[in-house]
Formats: C-alpha cells, structure tokens, sequence
C-alpha cells in the first residue's frame, strides 16, 4: 500500500513515511480515488520541519491528474509566498503555473486577469491581501484554497479571518496547514474550522462557546473549557486532521534543513544592487586580497540583515524584510509550543531581534558580546517554560553551551567562518536532544547571501572561493 501512495504522489522527490499517510488522509477525505468525498476540508496539522508543503503539493497535483481541480489559492505570510514558489518549482511534477500577487491592490487585481493557463493554475497570496481583494479572489473561483500557517486564522472577527472564511465557502476543497490548531487555548479551533469545514463546529462561535465553554473570571467574560467534554472535542477535532509532531516522524533525519528566502524591499535592494555594483568596481583599482574582498563582502551582508553603516559611523535602518519573515517563524513555533534558537552576527541584528520578542511579550534569554552571566541565559533557556527563546551571537554563544531544549534553529546572518557555523549548529544537535533537528536559514534573494551559505555548507574557502571569481571575469558578489 505504502509503495502505491508514493507512486501516486506526483513529486520529484521520495517521500517520508508520514507524508505519504498525510497525503493518503487528505485524498481519502476528498475522495480522490473512491469518488466518496467524506470532508471538503482536511487540516494537515504537521510541526515546522516536517514537510506540510511537499505533502500540499503532491495533493494539488493528484487532485489536478485526477481531475477534481483545475485552480488553486494559496494563501500564506508574507514572508514565506517565495517559499511556495520555489517549493513546487522543485518538487511538482505536474504542469502547472503559478502566480505570486505582488504590489499594490491594483497590480494584484490586475494580476488575476491575466493568469497563464497552462497545466494547474496556483494564485498565491498573502493573509492581508486576501481579505482585501476578497471579492476578485472569490471571483478567481479556486477548486482548492490552501491556507499555511493557519494559526493566523485564530481570531474570528478579525477581517482576516473573515475574508478566508467567506472564500472557503466558495471553494469546492479546502486544506488547513498548521503545527496544531490549538494554540493557548481551545476556543482559538473555532475560526479555523469554520472556514474548513462548518458542519464539524458549526457556523456560529457563540453557539461553539456555549457548548463547550462555561463562563467564569471577574464578571463572567472568561471562557472555561469543560474539560469533560475533552474527548467529545478532539473526536471533532481530529475527524477531518492528520496529525504528527517532528519526535513521532522516526524516518526522519536527524538534521534537516531549510533555505527561506526573503525579498528585499524595493527601496533596499536599489541600495544593495548600487553598493555592490560600486564594490565590484573598486576592486579594479585596489590590489585584490583576501582582507579587501572580505571587507566589502561584510558591507554587503550588513545590508541583507537590515542595516548600513554610513561613513559618520552612524547605524541605519534600511531594511525589515529579514525581521518580518523571522516574525512569522517565531508566531508559528509558539503556536507550536516550541522554543527557538536564534543565531545572528551583527550586533544591530541581535538589537532588533531582541526588540521584537519584547514587542511580543515572549521571555528570552540572550548570550552576546557584552552578557557576562552566560551560564544563568543558558540554564533558564534550558529549563524556565516561560524562557521561549534563545538569541545568541554567533561568534560569542557557539561553544561550550547546551541548548538542547529547541531542536529548531535560525539563522538570521552568518559569519564567515566555517568552524563558528559549524560549532553554533553543534548547540542544539548534541547529547540530550530527543527530537531530529531542523535548521532554517534566512536569505535574501540575488544576495551574497547565497553565495556565503553555499560556502559554509560545501566547506569551501569563502575568500579563496571570491578572489578566484574575481580572477576569472565573475563578480565575486554576485549569488
């Protein structure tokens, strides 16, 4: 059986173990092969790091062979559209064609009007957007509407939510992708079922509180679970989901790892594509070692972490794009319940980060360049459940520390060097960990960013590896 699903699963790739079930569950569920459609939505409930958009794909591609859909609308961060697009350029094996909505409302609108038609056509779109062109998208008439990261769909009155449940109503299939739709709290399942499948909570949220909720606290405003209705609830819950968490995925590997890939904005790739084009023209009038391609190379890389040092030493903001997308991983791995640990390597970097998780109110600990009680960070990111959080300085937090209490790291900017790369992933991959470990890291596309974590991970000489570009006729900072 087993061998029939993974030739069923229209991929470039052999899927795991667990993929193939969830592929199975959400095929059985929309009766693909058996024309018995038991859910027109199916919540594939997977932790970050194993697979929820390979799974999607194979999905979308068996529904199209098998002619149950034609269209598709994906609707996810912002921060992760490229992710999708690059994911079924790698892995669909199916024709298809896929339109990212990018610019202002009316580019996007613009955009719907003139979508290619060969093979499945996929619209992928952000949360913001969605609700804001609600009516064009509901206009698109999508077969299938995917929604990722799904947990942003927790709040029922936000327009947000609404938006995406008036357009799942429209849609003839519906596929939920999330870590867990229970985030804090149990009353957060009902926006997300709404849109999936109405029929399993209902289509009223104050009928489903009453149901299963009491009211309690100052004034009766809180809602309570009853917790004897547990099994009831989960029944419902699971009825329509596939569930597996990354320590029950046994056919992983013990490292897997993720390029996300962020667009700059406009105004900050201009400004990156000037300076490189500058430093690339400099090295014809300056004799080309190792320090002087390195140090313009450290320009270049300050840039794609979101800041530039101007010649009066003062620090500028210039970009938020790696901060946004390192946003959304932090809001899916808390509603995970996971904790995260965070590598950057400039110290503006670190500052922002840091920032962020106070805007969110999520307790962190830090080791950097500075921190003097090391040991105390580390034994509360360790064993403190309200220490979420691990933000460390490559060069300062990559030895001689345990952090063995996330098995998922990010990788905000790295350093160049091999040995500090290779000893900061040794933090969360060591004795103690009980789960694969999942490594993501942050680049921004058309940078030299790609070009530094080709190095780290082939272990090839970065420095060596620009000055004999530059020798042959290439631009070293060119990815």
């Amino acid at each position: 059986m087993s061998e029939n699903i993974e030739l069923m699963m229209p991929i470039k790739a052999t899927p795991y173990e667990h993929q193939k079930k969830a592929f199975a569950f959400a095929c059985d569920k929309f009766g693909v092969f058996d024309n018995q459609l038991k859910s027109r939505g199916t919540a594939l409930l997977m932790e970050m790091g194993t697979g929820k958009t390979i799974v999607s794909i194979a999905i979308s591609g068996c529904m199209y062979q098998y002619g149950k859909i034609n269209r598709v609308l994906v609707v996810a961060p912002l921060s992760i559209l490229g992710v999708w697009e690059e994911e079924f350029e790698k892995f669909a094996d199916f024709p298809y064609s896929l339109t990212v909505l990018k610019g202002t409302a009316a580019k996007k609108k613009k955009q719907l009007t003139k979508l290619p038609g060969k093979g499945l056509q996929i619209v992928v779109v952000n949360y913001e957007s969605a609700w804001r062109l609600e009516k064009e998208l509901i206009t698109y008439n999508a077969d299938l509407v995917i929604t990722d990261e799904a947990h942003k769909l927790k709040e029922n009155r936000s327009k947000q939510s609404q938006g995406m449940q008036h357009i799942g109503d429209k849609a003839r299939y519906k596929l939920l992708l999330t870590g867990t739709v229970i985030t804090n709290r149990e009353l957060d399942v009902f926006s997300q079922y709404r849109f999936l499948n109405p029929h399993i909570f209902g289509t009223s949220f104050y009928a489903f509180r009453n149901q299963y909720f009491d009211m309690g606290g100052y004034g009766n405003h809180t809602p309570i679970f009853r917790k004897w209705m547990t099994d009831d609830f989960l029944r419902k819950l699971h009825s329509i989901a596939f569930r597996v968490t990354k320590a029950e995925c046994l056919d992983l590997p013990a490292i897997t790892e993720e390029v996300r890939t962020v667009e700059l904005e406009k105004d900050a790739a201009k400004l990156y594509e000037s300076i490189e084009s500058d430093s690339y023209a400099e090295m014809d009038d300056s004799e080309v070692t190792t320090a002087n391609i390195l140090t313009r190379m450290l320009r270049l890389s300050q840039i794609t972490g979101g800041h530039l040092t101007d010649d009066d030493s003062v620090v500028n903001t210039v970009s938020h794009a790696k901060l946004d997308a390192l946003s959304d991983i932090i809001d899916t791995a808390m509603a995970e319940d996971k904790k995260l640990v965070i590598m950057a390597r400039f110290v503006p970097e670190l500052d922002d980060i840091q920032e962020l998780l106070e805007k969110k109110k999520i307790g962190y600990a830090v080791v950097r360049g500075g921190v003097k009680d090391r040991d105390s960070e580390i034994h509360r990111f360790q064993y403190d459940a309200k220490c979420r959080v691990f933000v460390g300085q490559i060069a300062a937090a990559g030895l001689g520390i345990t952090l063995t209490a996330a098995s998922t790291m990010i990788f905000y900017s790295l350093d160049y060097s091999m040995s500090n790369f290779e000893q900061a992933k040794a933090r969360i991959h060591r004795a103690g960990q009980t789960e694969n470990c999942h490594y993501i890291y942050l680049v921004c596309k058309d940078t030299v960013d790609r070009k530094v974590l080709y190095a780290l991970r082939k272990k090839i000489n970065l420095a060596k590896m620009l000055v004999d570009d530059y020798r042959q006729g290439k631009n070293p900072f060119k990815s």
